[in-house]
C-alpha cells in the first residue's frame, strides 16, 4: 500500500494551479495587473503546495510553505535554483498588488509574473506526474 496522498487530490490543487494562470491572463487582458499578479503567484502557491503533498507534507502559512518547497525541491535540485528568487518575487508582488494602495505593477511585471508562475506550475505538475507513474 501507497503511502502517497490521494492522486485526486494533488490533482485537484494542479487544476486550481490552472485556473489561477488563466485568471492572472484575464485580469491582466484588461489591465488589471495587481490582481494578476496576485493570481500568479496564487497559481504557483497551489502547484507548490500539491507537490509538497505528494511528499506528505502540508503547512498553515505561506512561509512554511516557501520554506518548504525550497528545502525540498530547490536545494536538492530537483527545481531550478531561481526558483527561489521567483517564488519570493511572486509573493512580493502579490503583497504589493493586493495591500499597497500606491502600488505600481505594470504590465511588464505582471507578465513576467505570469510567465514565470507558469514555468513553475508545470515543473511542479511534472514532479507529481512522475512521483505517481513510478508508484503505479
Amino acid at each position: 500500500m501507497s503511502t502517497l496522498p490521494d492522486h485526486e487530490v494533488v490533482k485537484q490543487m494542479l487544476a486550481k494551479a490552472d485556473l489561477k494562470l488563466q485568471a492572472a491572463r484575464a485580469a491582466m487582458a484588461q489591465g488589471f495587473n495587481d490582481d494578476a499578479v496576485s493570481r500568479a503567484y496564487y497559481a504557483a502557491f497551489h502547484a507548490m503546495s500539491a507537490a509538497l503533498l505528494v511528499k506528505g507534507l502540508t503547512f498553515s502559512s505561506h512561509s512554511q510553505t516557501i520554506g518548504a518547497f525550497n528545502r525540498e525541491f530547490v536545494k536538492p535540485g530537483l527545481f531550478p535554483v531561481g526558483f527561489t528568487r521567483i517564488v519570493q518575487r511572486l509573493f512580493d508582488e502579490r503583497q504589493a498588488g493586493d495591500y499597497d494602495v500606491d502600488s505600481h505593477i505594470d504590465a511588464t511585471i505582471a507578465g513576467q509574473g505570469i510567465e514565470d508562475a507558469a514555468s513553475l506550475v508545470a515543473h511542479c505538475r511534472r514532479f507529481c506526474d512522475e512521483v505517481y507513474v513510478r508508484e503505479a
